[in-house]
């Protein structure tokens, strides 16, 4: 083989990521430039990076003298070539040697040299490969190592995991068997459960049972004992008359009881509706003074009332309630003082309830009624008790004071109610404290806790009761819509619905929530009668054409109903008769198609600021001053505000700054112009929809002028009065001001004008009751009424004589009857044509749950419950007669 005189070779070893490493082969030479030695070169980079890349030799010759330089012992001298070679091995670059030599590379060396690449490739792999198996193998001796390890290591936690695993079957065994333990405890659960809700069943229907057993007996007496106290005839003796007037106070006495157990127990079943609404304090204060200042007086007690001149001026909550715990407690106090004082105490206090009733501690402002007495008081052995149904302190069978135990039991549950509590402070010999908390504004209670009340000495603070109950929906009366009737609260701005479309009445629901208001809907005339009573709408939203009751006959018994026809209704119809609703009583009408959601909102918009101005306001047109300035007094007892103006110039000037509810024009026989007037007034009227009353007292007017103003009020819309009664009673009408509001004259004055006796005499009354003596006692008052009575005692007797007679004007329907009850018999009088209008008033003992509902549903317009109480049914009678 060729001898190549190389004095020195470099390689340029390349590793797999590319990168060179130079080794030098002949260590007793060296470069020149040691400052090149250990230059990483890339592919690509000069030559050795481009013959690495490439994978061809590179040759150059003619060397420049300063490019490099071989250097020996003896001396040094350039190169005459320079032979680059790739080393290669199955395609790949190894390593680059650079060989320069004194003498040329002939084609002889350079096929040696070439050769000797192919060699030296497989060495270089060789040695790469056993490089590699060295580091597996030390690798595969330090994993064996910690495998080894790691064994040992699963086999200490395979131990434990076996031990954990007979812990946990042990585990498993155990939570089985407690878990059947749960399992067969609620089954006992729910099977208690059933049994409770079926005992809770059995028991509403004994009390309903009860109620109409007690009740049916109990109507007849009432009414017959009442009648008789009265003597209408003349014909009893002074002691019959008073025979009868303690009958009937017995039968009162036992209503009461009956009332009382049926009280508690819808409030412990929580089916109690509250009527929140604000309650002033004046009111509060002539109601405890009527109650109980003769009570106090026939025992000889003092009686004072202190309340605090700091008050606001009224509170938000159940008025009735309220009255009705204020005069349980009071009755007791009276009951157990025989001398010394009684006193009623009214204040704002900070504390005194017990620290987890949330409603009174998220109050703004908490009232304490304290009811003190100077009586024989409780024993604190006796005072956890009291509290309780049917317990009193002295409970023994030769008890000084009677009674039956539940005015407390009672008492605490509406407080409960009402979101406050009631604290007792008594000591034997020292007389007692029951101090009502309530707060200002009512928050119905969250949190439903029974604690047993607490024994407290005389020093220490009240005790108190702290179970809250949760209210029910305020209507149990049916909805085919989803309605906010179960989220109602004493601050909510109330929206009846009455519409029988329901995707109008959907969409007004929508705008209601849109303008602040809380929806409830119906589509039926009679349920809406109901909830108008049951609920105390803010306004009413009335479509004229309904399924069950023309909506004119039902704006018409809203409007005859002194208790509810302070409402404001709108009408909402197809039918163009503006006037005919104004007249009615009607705040507005609401034609339709309705175009647009804005008109609808704008519309209920209105609403809503006629709801939350509040006061009311009244202008009165009179050319007398001396006339104007009665008038202005007169109805300034509406509790309105009142302006009266002389000439219709002033009034177009004051309608057009001041918002103006109603008016009224008092023409009078001068008055040439009055006609101008009402066209000029009513015109400007019509801009904001007003009532305006004609007053024309017919007292003080010709005949002639009579017809005169008749023909003015009926060409410019205006509804004609003719005596101040009326012009009141239209006035507050008009003016949608609640009758308790109004001062008690004027009240008298209204209430004389809606006595039954001449809209009742020759009416027809249908009287269908299987008991013979109730028939006998709704006779005998109706007859009073000069009413004609026919008479029913079967269900199927009802409706053969109603075929038979069909001049019936209205119908009292007894609900518990035998073979086909009430419920049937008012279904099988609807289901003629000839009765789809005729008043069908139901009459039941009011017990059960959803008993008003399944009688409207039925077809009943009306509802009244047993014992039924004279002045009420012909309040009914005369509001649907007057229809």
């Amino acid at each position: 083989a060729p001898v190549v005189t190389a004095q020195h070779a470099v390689f340029y070893i390349y590793d797999s990521s590319g990168e060179s490493h130079r080794l030098s082969l002949l260590a007793s030479y060296a470069y020149e430039r040691p400052a090149d030695m250990g230059k990483r070169l890339e592919l690509g980079q000069g030559l050795v990076g481009q013959c690495a890349l490439e994978k061809q030799k590179i040759l150059l010759s003619n060397v420049p003298a300063d490019y490099v330089r071989i250097s020996s012992g003896l001396g040094s001298s350039a190169p005459v070539n320079i032979l680059i070679l790739p080393v290669v091995f199955e395609g790949q670059v190894k390593a680059v040697l650079e060989l320069a030599s004194f003498e040329r590379f002939n084609p002889t060396h350079q096929a040696f040299l070439d050769q000797l690449m192919e060699g030296i490739g497989i060495v270089l792999n060789t040695i790469e490969a056993n490089m590699r198996t060295e580091d597996l193998l030390t690798q595969s001796q330090s994993l064996a190592l910690e495998l080894q390890s790691r064994q040992e290591e699963l086999q200490q936690t395979n131990q434990e995991l076996q031990e954990k695993a007979r812990l946990l079957a042990h585990q498993n065994v155990e939570v089985e068997q407690k878990n059947q333990e749960v399992e067969q405890a609620r089954q006992a659960l729910e099977e208690k459960a059933e049994q409770l809700a079926l005992t809770s069943k059995y028991k509403s229907e004994f009390l309903a049972n009860m109620s109409h057993e007690l009740r049916t007996p109990l109507n007849s007496l009432l009414i017959l004992s009442d009648q008789l106290s009265k003597n209408p005839d003349g014909n009893l003796s002074p002691k019959q008359t008073e025979y009868a007037k303690t009958i009937h106070s017995s039968g009162n006495d036992l209503l009461m009881l009956i009332n009382d157990i049926l009280d508690l127990s819808k409030i412990e079943s929580g089916t109690v509706v509250l009527d929140v609404g604000e309650l002033r304090f004046s009111d509060l204060h002539n109601y405890v003074e009527r109650t109980f200042r003769h009570v106090a007086e026939s025992k000889g007690v003092d009686f004072t009332m202190d309340v605090d001149p700091n008050l606001p001026r009224a509170l938000t909550t159940d008025s009735k309630r309220l009255q009705q715990v204020i005069k349980n407690l009071l009755s007791n106090a009276f009951k157990f003082t025989h001398h010394g004082q009684v006193s009623l105490g009214v204040s704002i206090v900070r504390d005194g309830w017990h620290p987890d009733n949330e409603s009174l501690n998220s109050a703004p402002a908490v009232l304490a009624f304290s009811v003190t007495d100077t009586g024989i008081g409780i024993p604190a052995e006796k005072q956890p008790i009291i509290f309780e149904a049917f317990q009193q302190a002295d409970g023994s069978t030769s008890r000084k004071y009677g009674g039956t135990g539940l005015g407390l039991a009672i008492s605490r549950e509406i407080a409960r109610l009402l979101g406050g509590e009631i604290g007792l402070v008594s000591a034997l010999g020292a007389g007692s404290t029951f101090t009502l908390y309530l707060p200002q504004n009512f928050v119905p209670p969250k949190i439903v806790r029974r604690q047993a009340a607490r024994r407290t000495p005389a020093a220490s603070k009240p005790q108190t009761v702290t179970e809250s109950v949760v209210l029910e929906e305020p209507s149990h009366l049916s909805t085919y819509m989803d309605d906010d009737r179960n989220s109602l609260q004493a601050e909510d701005r109330r929206l009846l619905i009455v519409d029988n479309d329901l995707g109008f009445g959907q969409i007004v629901m929508e705008a209601a929530h849109k303008t602040g208001f809380k929806g409830i809907a119906t589509p039926s005339g009679a349920a809406a009668i109901a909830l108008a009573q049951e609920v105390q709408p803010h306004a009413i939203l009335l479509d004229i054409s309904l399924p069950d009751i023309d909506g004119w006959r039902v704006l018409k018994r809203l409007k005859n109903d002194l208790s509810i026809r302070h409402i404001p209704v709108f009408v909402v119809s197809t039918m163009d008769r503006i006037e005919q609703g104004i007249k009615l009583g009607a705040q507005g009408i609401l034609p339709k198609p309705i175009s647009t959601a804005d008109k609808l909102e704008r519309f209920l918009i209105d609403i809503r600021e006629l709801v939350d101005r509040g006061e009311r306001s009244l202008l009165i047109v009179d050319s007398n001053e001396g006339s104007r300035s009665t008038l202005a007094n007169l109805l300034g007892g509406l509790q309105v505000q009142v302006n009266s103006v002389g000439t219709a110039d002033d009034c177009l000037s004051l309608l057009r700054r001041t918002p103006v509810d109603t008016i009224v024009i008092v023409p009078h026989a001068s008055d040439t112009a009055v006609a101008d007037w009402a066209e000029q007034i009513m015109k400007e009227a019509r801009t904001i929809p007003r009532q305006a009353l004609l007053y024309a007292d017919r007292s003080d007017a010709s005949a002639e002028d009579m017809e005169r103003w008749s023909r003015l009020a009926q060409e410019y819309g205006l509804s004609l009065v003719e005596s101040r009664p009326q012009l009141v009673d239209q006035a507050a009408l008009a003016l949608c001001v609640p009758l308790r509001k109004v001062d008690e004259p004027l009240r008298q004055m209204i209430r004389g004008l809606h006595d039954p006796s001449p809209v009742l005499a020759g009416k027809r009354v249908l009287i269908v009751d299987d008991d013979i003596r109730n028939i006998f006692a709704l006779t005998s008052i109706l007859e009073r009424h000069d009413v004609i009575t026919v008479s029913a005692e079967t269900g199927r007797d009802a409706i053969n004589l109603l075929h038979a007679a069909p001049t019936v004007d209205i119908v009292l329907m007894d609900i518990m009857m035998p073979e086909m009850d009430g419920i049937d018999t008012m279904r099988a009088i609807r289901q003629s044509a000839r009765f789809r209008d005729l008043p069908i008033v139901a009459v039941t003992a009011k017990a059960m749950k959803g008993d008003r509902e399944k009688c409207i549903e039925a077809g009943a317009w009306d509802y009244l419950s047993k014992p039924v109480d004279p002045d009420q049914m012909l309040a009914v009678l005369h509001a649907w007669l007057t229809v």
